[in-house]
């Protein structure tokens, strides 16, 4: 009698403890300072992310130690990827990825350490994007900035990031599908990619939402088309790429959180559970309302999932658009 009870327990508390929400299970927390490493300098789009983030994490109560962001751009994110993995298995160092790190781990054949390297915590969410020039540029539409370029080639210019970053993606499926042609200077920054346009050193940018819309109302800035597969609810007379007349796929942007290879699995379950409360706070609600932001939590082996769906997609645009992919 007593074995077969045992032999019932044994199968019962595996079962049970699936259907525990994997922090309850966790006595971890933190008790001293922790790190987000991000892959670009200040102002730039996974900064702005990761210090909105420290600020809820702050204003919700949700982390009981000062949460600090660390800067280590270069490499299209394969810098900030290595500063991740040689934590090995600190529970106090979390990274910020974008779709970037999954396009360096596709195209850059000396990154030694990519973001499958590293633990999945939580994707967060999809970004957006508009294509924007000065709001005294003599472009009113893409189509204009495009035939400027065919008629000139080299001649106009685009600040990004990266070359594996959304920015220049864009750049090479239109020049491949159009057969213009023009310069794609990189800046570490988003603050200085934007400062480029602004001082007309640059002709055209790709950038988020609200920083556009920040810079439109100024009258700074004019949108040209959106990188979205919809208009977005505040840019309801702006075409998306497609509308605009160039049958291009908008480059996927997710941003999400990785962590030491080794990080033990307590930590990394407090980390997911933190990460998806934070997904149901009013601050967070309206982040996302007022960045024009997709929601998208999902954590652990789905975000994987999800890493290497957005990274087939990438593939796909990088083998349309003529460039190399080494992995």
């Amino acid at each position: 009698m007593m074995q077969a009870i045992r032999r019932s327990l044994a199968l019962a508390i595996p079962a049970l403890a699936m259907l525990i929400p994997a922090a309850a299970l966790a006595d971890w927390k933190p008790t001293r300072p922790v790190e987000i490493i991000v892959h670009t300098g200040p102002g730039g789009g996974n900064d702005l992310l990761a210090r909105a983030i420290v600020n809820m994490f702050e204003q919700e109560k949700l982390v009981p130690v000062r949460v600090q962001v660390i800067n280590k751009p270069g490499g299209g994110g394969a810098v900030a990827a290595a500063a991740v993995y040689e934590r090995k298995d600190d529970p106090y160092t979390l990274g910020m990825i974008t779709s970037v790190w999954l396009a360096t781990a596709l195209t850059a054949k000396e990154a030694k350490i990519t973001v499958y390297d590293l633990k999945p915590i939580a994707q967060l969410l999809r970004e957006p994007a508009v294509f924007a020039v000065r709001a005294d540029s003599p472009y009113k539409t893409l189509k204009e900035f495009i035939d400027a370029a065919k008629a000139s080639p080299g001649k106009l210019k685009q600040s990004g990031g990266s070359i594996t970053s959304r920015d220049n993606i864009i750049r090479e499926q239109l020049e491949h599908a159009t057969g213009a042609k023009w310069q794609y200077v990189s800046f570490p920054s988003g603050g200085d990619r934007l400062a480029a346009l602004l001082g007309g050193h640059v002709d055209i940018m790709v950038i988020e939402p609200q920083e556009a819309g920040e810079n439109v109302r100024a009258g700074k800035l004019r949108v040209l088309a959106q990188l979205s597969d919809k208009r977005l609810p505040k840019w309801p007379d702006v075409p998306t790429l497609k509308e605009a007349g160039f049958d291009v796929t908008p480059t996927p942007q997710i941003r999400g959180v990785v962590a030491p290879p080794q990080m033990p699995a307590d930590a990394a379950a407090y980390w997911i559970h933190t990460f998806e409360k934070l997904t149901h706070t009013k601050s967070w609600q309206k982040y996302l309302e007022e960045n024009e932001l997709e929601p998208a939590f999902v954590s652990g082996d789905a975000f994987m999932k999800s890493m290497k769906e957005t990274s087939a997609e990438l593939r796909e645009q990088f083998q349309k658009a003529g460039v190399k992919v080494r992995r």
